[in-house]
């Protein structure tokens, strides 16, 4: 029978083990979530997501926001422009685009010549939550989402989405609805 005592010491010993610096990552402390001042001029309940300096902005108040460290996408990948997220969905299912799967086939290739989706979950590439951005009524086909590369916040790698930390993108999730503007310089 296990004592209570050896509870507790198995249990501190797994909770150690689990804060490990070398089983975790950490994002850099400027792409933590963090209350900042913002330009008084834009309206709260917006994104507004700066790919060079690799930050999204979610206006909370006139002249106030939280920002958000973001991985955004490559040399002429990125999206710029204004968008609406009129999809949401948590843990998605993914499928590479078909310009993505012939700009990468080995890379992409099991997605070649049929019609496999990726389920939703841990080692989906767009994470925990997704936030699909429509212009006009039609998906733009890039999305705010999670990623299962947290090294990649701060950088410009993707195909074109705009990548943030699972946790971090579930704090988004909760707070805009469908509907949230966006606006990508």
């Amino acid at each position: 029978m296990i004592t209570r005592r050896q509870f507790v010491a198995t249990a501190a010993a797994g909770t150690a083990l689990m804060a490990s610096p070398a089983l975790a990552f950490e994002v850099e402390p400027k792409f933590r979530p963090q209350a900042v001042r913002m330009k008084a001029d834009l309206a709260p309940g917006q994104i507004l997501i700066l790919p060079r300096a690799h930050f999204l902005y979610f206006v909370t108040e006139p002249g106030r926001a939280i920002r958000y460290g973001v991985g955004v996408g490559k040399a002429g990948l990125e999206f710029s422009g204004k968008a609406i997220i009129q999809v949401k969905k948590e843990w998605p299912t993914w499928r590479p685009t078909q310009e993505m799967i012939e700009r990468d086939p080995a890379h992409y290739g099991r997605f070649a010549n049929n019609d496999y989706v990726q389920p939703g979950g841990e080692s989906n590439p767009l994470g925990a939550r997704a936030l699909y951005l429509f212009q006009n009524g039609r998906d733009t086909f890039y999305r705010i989402h999670g990623t299962t590369e947290p090294a990649s916040i701060g950088h410009s790698v993707s195909n074109g989405c705009i990548r943030m930390i699972n946790e971090h993108v579930m704090d988004l999730y909760e707070r805009v609805p469908v509907g949230t503007p966006v606006t990508v310089l």
